[in-house]
């Protein structure tokens, strides 16, 4: 999709502030009037026919609604703040595969980290100290593998993983359950700071003012796991958020991984269970890497082949010119999710990297 026009773009943004207008609605409102401009000016009759709630065709034009999205706007003109919108190439290629992909999503930092592969990590916030030490080693393994390491900002495992990944220079993402503007927890403020200067970014759905709420972390959570190859499981009771994360993982056709730990220990549980119900059990950082390395690409090669040999196609791509993942997936009718994993591959030995959102063939 091209660039919208900026009364398009106030439209979406007066439609995503509107609390009862979820992704589903928001894609059904424009499917039915081709355009947010439109579904704005349509009268309310119409929305009702749609099935949507009353309120919601009321305050469409209220002056709280337009309120809300004039200060988007303003934030949008700062350096450094963006909104990736579901239509548009730019937009994170796996992500876009769930059917209730976020419709708008506000990024603080670099936009082009969200088409990197990842991986999450996420945990229980009330992490044992060993549990800690664990997140932060496998994030640092990991980051300075070249994966960049996905988490929600919450205090215990979450906030482990995006430290470990910092303290080897690694990207790093944060999928908030909260808008940008209401950085939650209120202690993880200079961290989330930190991120955005280590070049990874702070990604939200929700508008830029709202508040911590419980019923906004399930939402979150696909996201983490959406825009991730994998979700590894550090250390989780079996009623914790992290293990709906691991479910939507699965159900999203991501991998998971779950590191054991003493049966004794009830944070260890979750990932017990997970482990029971098919997750990869991991013990160390390389588990995760051959897994992830190991995605059969075309036809299978002879043993006494090069390892980089099914990787060719996607070098030969990449040598005529930069292409996101997304189009070099389409060009090989190859899964985006072995597309990623192939093009870590090659960023691993060099041969690759990712500039901007656009994939790059890089010379010896």
């Amino acid at each position: 999709m091209s660039a919208i026009s900026p009364a398009e773009l106030e439209a979406r943004l007066r439609l995503h502030s509107l609390p009862d207008i979820g992704p589903r609605r928001f894609h059904r409102l424009i499917e039915a009037f081709g355009d947010a401009a439109s579904a704005i000016a349509a009268p309310a009759a119409a929305w009702r026919a749609l099935g949507l709630p009353a309120g919601c065709a009321e305050q469409r034009r209220s002056e709280s609604i337009r309120l809300q999205a004039a200060a988007a706007l303003r934030w949008l003109e700062q350096p450094g703040q963006q909104l990736m919108m579901w239509d548009n190439l730019a937009y994170p290629g796996l992500l876009a595969e769930l059917n209730d992909a976020p419709p708008l999503l506000f990024v603080a930092g670099a936009p082009g980290i969200l088409e990197q592969p990842q991986l999450a990590m996420v945990g229980s916030r009330r992490a044992s100290r060993p549990g800690l030490d664990t997140a932060q080693s496998f994030a640092r393994a990991l980051a300075a593998g070249g994966f960049t390491i996905t988490s929600g900002l919450a205090l215990g495992i979450d906030g482990a993983a995006h430290q470990g990944a910092l303290d080897v220079s690694g990207k790093t993402i944060a999928v908030l359950g909260t808008g940008l503007q209401q950085i939650y927890p209120a202690r993880h403020a200079a961290l989330a700071q930190r991120i955005v200067e280590g070049g990874g970014a702070l990604v939200s759905e929700l508008p830029l003012g709202s508040a911590a709420h419980a019923s906004n972390f399930p939402r979150r959570n696909r996201i983490i796991s959406g825009l991730s190859l994998g979700v590894l499981v550090v250390e989780a009771s079996p009623a914790s958020g992290s293990l709906i994360t691991a479910r939507l993982a699965a159900e999203q056709g991501r991998e998971v991984y779950a590191i054991p730990g003493s049966i004794h220990h009830p944070g260890a549980r979750g990932c017990h269970q997970l482990i029971r119900d098919g997750a990869t059990l991991v013990e160390s950082v390389e588990h995760i890497l051959q897994a992830l390395r190991g995605w059969q690409l075309g036809a299978a090669e002879p043993q006494s082949e090069p390892r980089t040999q099914p990787l060719s196609p996607l070098l030969k791509l990449l040598r005529a010119a930069p292409l996101t993942a997304e189009q070099l997936a389409g060009s090989l009718g190859w899964p985006l999710s072995q597309t990623l994993a192939a093009l870590t591959e090659l960023e691993l030995g060099g041969q690759a990297c990712c500039e901007s959102g656009l994939w790059v063939f890089r010379r010896a």
